[in-house]
């Protein structure tokens, strides 16, 4: 058994595993020794990442094709999971599909956010945390985004529900640490993913992480928390930001989020 193993014990959950981040950290983890169960929408995708990572690293790899952002979402993971020790949850579904102003999109929209990215995570660290509080160990991962450290137009549901994994981490951070147990709040900044590709964006080596080179560091700093900024370049501009007037900070971050989506139009 593994050292990281021997921590956070036998199984694993990646919530949002069905491609890029998510199968890195499927990857990752299963590298490590651990059993995974995989959750994500697209059950064909799914199916892929559990059937390479069985075959590299031998682990049992269960299947749970769900929208996370249903109403019973807890109650549905805890039956998949019914009989099975989870020591670590790792949530990284999330991601914006949309750069637009937020009076320009549905409000469903906007609520299936707040589903996604506060009461997804909230109802999973709920389940699963009390177990790992009377264990004396285990873990919970939040992947977020450097979106967290100010509101932004063209991203202001986006930057808001990243702001809530950011202080909800912290918070349980203080709550878990003393009980043995680990809580991270991991913010990316632009990374190269296939939903990246989707939406028009350019590769650019220099600025963007591959998505194997973040999943690798959010695996190896999971005991780190409460926040863990990955990539050296995103850490030095996160500490730069956080640095600047609040007005004069939105100012900066709408006007690069407004330029983004501009360019995304044509």
């Amino acid at each position: 058994m593994t050292e990281f193993a021997a921590k956070y014990g036998r199984w694993a959950i990646v919530a949002g595993a069905s491609e890029g981040i998510g199968a890195c950290l499927a990857d990752e983890i299963a590298s490590r020794g651990v059993d995974l169960v995989l959750i994500a929408r697209n059950g064909a995708l799914l199916d892929n990442v559990a059937a390479g990572v069985r075959s590299r690293h031998g682990v049992e790899v269960r299947t749970l094709v769900l929208d996370l952002t249903v109403d019973d979402v807890a109650e549905r993971v805890a039956a998949a999971t019914h009989g099975l020790e989870i020591g670590l949850l790792v949530y990284n579904a999330g991601a914006s599909d949309r750069t637009s102003e937020f009076l320009d999109n549905e409000i469903d929209y906007s609520l299936k956010q707040i589903k996604l990215d506060v009461v997804g995570p909230v109802a999973l660290a709920r389940h699963f945390g009390p177990a790992m509080r009377d264990r004396g160990r285990g873990g919970i991962a939040i992947v977020a985004s450097l979106a967290c450290v100010a509101g932004s137009a063209t991203l202001a549901m986006y930057s808001g529900v990243k702001a809530f994994q950011h202080n909800f981490s912290e918070g349980l951070w203080a709550e878990l640490a003393p009980h043995g147990v680990d809580v991270v709040c991991t913010p990316l900044g632009m990374t190269w993913t296939p939903a990246l590709e989707r939406m028009g964006v350019e590769r650019d080596e220099a600025a963007q992480m591959t998505a194997d080179d973040v999943a690798r560091e959010i695996v190896e700093h999971i005991g780190d928390g409460p926040v863990y900024v990955v990539g050296e370049h995103n850490r030095a501009i996160a500490s730069q930001v956080w640095t600047i007037d609040r007005r004069a900070l939105v100012t900066m971050m709408s006007a690069a989020s407004t330029d983004f989506a501009a360019k995304r139009r044509g």
